[in-house]
């Protein structure tokens, strides 16, 4: 079997934007299909295949090796096991595979119809509370009124809510050969609900006349409430406008029929002591995903009643819900401890998401933080270092030092006497402080007096001294505050 060449391709870019993902677009970065919704097999504790582990979908868990073991070993890198189909590669590629749900039914994305200003809301024209009785099957909507009449004899207009006894009644009252009307006939009464309803709305927008009705609307409405609503409409339909010169972004998109399945080391399964595990809450919430989406399909399969159905589709759009963001809705799925499952949207936002605490919040170097205590006795502009602090901070230069000196003629020795902290190192470290300050921050920096410049003064002991007439730009005090 012909062994796939990895090739990486450095490209020159000015910026990156962020757009709605077409389902073509989740398909081509997929892997495969989830189809089961089991982990590990918890007698060999190997995955499950086509499971949320999967190797053959996400790669192997050892390093060049399949999982049968019939490829072992780096020769064979690149070859897919004829045997068990998974790649001979390195496990690292469990950290970036991507896999994929098919859904039997699409489900609306939360972020577009419960957050401000609601996305989906203002580009069909329709409130909140209309939009969820949509989604969540309680209404039946008007996509195309056809030939059809309500109970007072009247022309059905479009986007007119029906419940399901009106709905019923009106297909009893339409000619028997409607239903086998072709769609795009104008006499054809099509009323639909759920977010399959929401895709034939979106679709039929056109962005361009929407845009231009909105503005008439916002220059000759004489009522303040109106003009400020179709303003409000505006701002996102011009939004979708402008992205959708850059690239294609379809509103329709923010209904989902595949959903993403991230890589596994990112919702690792963890062996603890006496056979159990520890898992992440991502993998509860896609488990329930994957069985409900998997029973509609077996309920469809079977034809059962349609409220048995819609109730199934209901669930599916709630599971989905919670795996995007569990905190938007008011019935959020929680552990036995009642505490709620930590979803997709968790993990990134807030001081503890992978914005602010990895990507912003890193470690940096030649910087160290500590408690403060007051120095009196020192002069305005110094500060008192702790020896062992110092000694970490100022490592290169002292290690360059030594060499100079002949005391050692290699870092790693260098390294080795700096950690025993032996007597020449506090010599080296008291001149080298002379010529190099160091910049004391206090959090929050809310001015530009939060950091400023000391000279530091070898102490004893593991807290920074601070001289307290510098403490009220700062906004110090000595009741635990620390400084970096």
């Amino acid at each position: 079997m012909a062994k796939q060449k990895e090739k990486y391709t450095v490209k020159k870019f000015n910026k990156i934007s962020i757009g709605l993902a077409s389902p073509e677009s989740i398909l081509e970065h997929s892997r495969g299909e989830v189809l089961k919704p089991e982990t590990i097999n918890y007698r060999t504790h190997k995955p499950e295949r086509d499971g949320l582990f999967c190797e053959r979908i996400f790669g192997p868990i050892k390093d060049y090796e399949c999982a049968c073991g019939k490829y072992k070993r780096i020769r064979y890198k690149g070859i897919i096991c004829d045997r068990c189909g998974v790649e001979v590669t390195e496990k690292k590629v469990r950290r970036d595979r991507v896999g994929h749900i098919n859904l039997v039914v699409p489900v609306a994305h939360i972020w577009y119809f419960r957050s401000l200003p609601n996305k989906m809301g203002y580009l069909l024209g329709l409130p909140s509370k209309k939009l969820d009785m949509i989604i969540y099957y309680e209404r039946y909507v008007v996509i195309q009124p056809g030939v059809a009449l309500n109970a007072e004899g009247e022309a059905l207009q479009k986007m007119d809510f029906l419940t399901e006894e009106e709905y019923l009644d009106i297909l009893e009252s339409l000619p028997q050969d409607n239903q086998y009307l072709d769609d795009t006939d104008p006499n054809k009464f099509i009323a639909k609900m759920g977010a399959e309803c929401l895709i034939d709305l979106l679709a039929r927008i056109d962005l361009d006349e929407l845009s231009y009705e909105l503005r008439h609307s916002a220059n000759t409405e004489t009522s303040k409430q109106r003009k400020m609503e179709a303003l409000k409409r505006l701002n996102v339909v011009e939004s979708f406008r402008e992205a959708y010169a850059n690239r294609e972004n379809k509103p329709e998109w923010m209904i989902m029929k595949v959903i993403p399945v991230i890589p596994p080391e990112l919702r690792p399964l963890v062996p603890l002591d006496g056979g159990r595990f520890a898992t992440s809450d991502l993998n509860d919430l896609y488990r329930r995903v994957i069985i409900r989406n998997n029973r509609l399909k077996r309920l469809m399969e079977i034809k059962a009643p349609e409220v048995i159905l819609r109730n199934e589709k209901r669930m599916l759009q709630e599971s989905v819900d919670s795996l995007f963001d569990n905190t938007r809705k008011s019935s959020a799925v929680k552990t036995e401890s009642n505490r709620p499952l930590k979803s997709l949207s968790d993990s990134l936002k807030g001081k503890q998401g992978r914005f602010r605490q990895n990507l912003l919040g890193k470690r940096v170097d030649y910087s160290a933080r500590s408690v403060i205590v007051v120095g009196p006795e020192m002069k305005l502009y110094e500060c008192g270092l702790p020896k062992d602090m110092a000694a970490e901070l100022y490592k290169p230069f002292i290690i360059r030092k030594l060499i100079e000196r002949g005391i050692v003629k290699t870092v790693k020795s260098a390294k080795k006497i700096i950690d025993k902290r032996e007597p020449v190192v506090w010599d080296i470290l008291e001149n080298v402080l002379k010529g190099h300050p160091v910049l004391l921050n206090r959090a929050p920096t809310l001015h530009r007096l939060g950091i400023q410049a000391f000279q530091p003064k070898l102490i004893e002991g593991k807290a920074i001294q601070l001289h307290p007439l510098v403490c009220t730009a700062f906004n110090a005090d000595f009741d635990g505050d620390q400084m970096a």
